[in-house]
């Protein structure tokens, strides 16, 4: 079984106020090390109110003085939203709060509405290669790897803080021609399921055809993000899943029945299986856990049920 690891979206509880299911995301990615996921992304959603995770910079940065091996990520930071300089210093900064476990995963979209992205002051997702090229020289440039390239008119401009290391750079995709962009970009690719409400077997595919070795990687990396809902009985999952909130649907894509759990909720052995044949699928190299269950209860459950996979998985190598 590949590895796991969770997605998490600082979801609303059901009778409280956004602000705790930001304070529940701490302790959901407490959990999810003691449980031995690998990585704990946190997410960049803007003006959803069943969801708190507007700025996942933060939310990692408080994640780093509550973990000690976990891998800590975004997934992901919209990058039109932002200044790549901006970006890049702060992913650095956390970089030095804990070393080489530090995830920059990044989105093209602005992961909001036209009118909210308007308010953030945010440029079109056009920008996003220009983006993706300044933020990765200016990482690569504070972590010693390589200079910024000259001639430019940013070339005695430095990210700070400088170290010895820098994030890992991922980018996360919802069509095959961003995982394609990944490939040739020689970074990290994860493909949302759950965003674009597809297989991501073609993505995958397409990311492993077109990748290119980089000062990222030398060999391709694909993950896969999916909703799987683990519950002590079918009929408990069915309860959850019928008070889990609802994303917004978007303009053009197909209905989203059953919200943020649809099929893919079950008992622990049907969950395990269901993510089992994904992996197997998919040919993922690791797949990302999103169960959007309505109570912090039931999503550390969840988890529990769902890392027996990793207990029961051969050591790696």
């Amino acid at each position: 079984m590949v590895p796991l690891s969770i997605l998490d979206l600082s979801i609303k509880p059901l009778d409280g106020a956004q602000a705790q299911g930001v304070r529940e995301t701490i302790e959901v990615a407490k959990a999810a090390e003691r449980l031995g996921f690998r990585r704990f992304w946190v997410a960049e959603h803007h003006s959803i109110p069943h969801l708190g995770s507007a700025a996942p910079e933060v939310l990692i940065a408080a994640l780093t003085q509550v973990t000690a091996t976990i891998r800590l990520g975004s997934g992901g930071v919209m990058l039109p939203n932002y200044s790549p300089l901006k970006v890049a210093e702060v992913f650095m900064e956390l970089e030095a709060l804990a070393p080489g476990r530090i995830d920059l995963g990044l989105g093209r979209a602005l992961g909001a509405d036209y009118a909210t992205g308007r308010a953030l002051g945010s440029a079109t997702s056009d920008v996003f290669p220009q983006y993706f090229a300044l933020l990765s020289a200016w990482l690569l440039d504070a972590a010693g790897v390589e200079p910024f390239p000259s001639p430019h008119p940013f070339q005695n401009v430095k990210a700070s803080p400088a170290g010895p290391s820098h994030p890992d750079l991922l980018l996360l995709c919802s069509s095959v021609d961003s995982a394609r962009f990944a490939g040739m970009a020689g970074v990290g690719m994860v493909f949302a399921e759950f965003i674009a409400r597809a297989d991501g077997a073609p993505a995958v595919a397409a990311y492993r055809e077109a990748f290119q070795p980089s000062v990222y990687r030398a060999e391709p990396f694909a993950g896969v993000a999916a909703i799987a809902l683990a519950a002590d009985s079918a009929e408990e999952a069915d309860r959850l899943a019928a008070l889990a909130p609802r994303p917004p649907e978007r303009p053009g894509a197909p209905p989203d029945e059953g919200g943020f759990i649809r099929r893919f909720r079950g008992d622990g052995a049907a969950v395990r299986a269901y993510l089992a044949e994904k992996a197997a699928h998919t040919r993922a190299d690791e797949l990302f856990v999103l169960n959007g269950a309505p109570t912090l209860a039931s999503r550390l459950r969840s988890m529990e049920l769902i890392a027996e996979l990793i207990e029961t998985a051969a050591p790696a190598g």
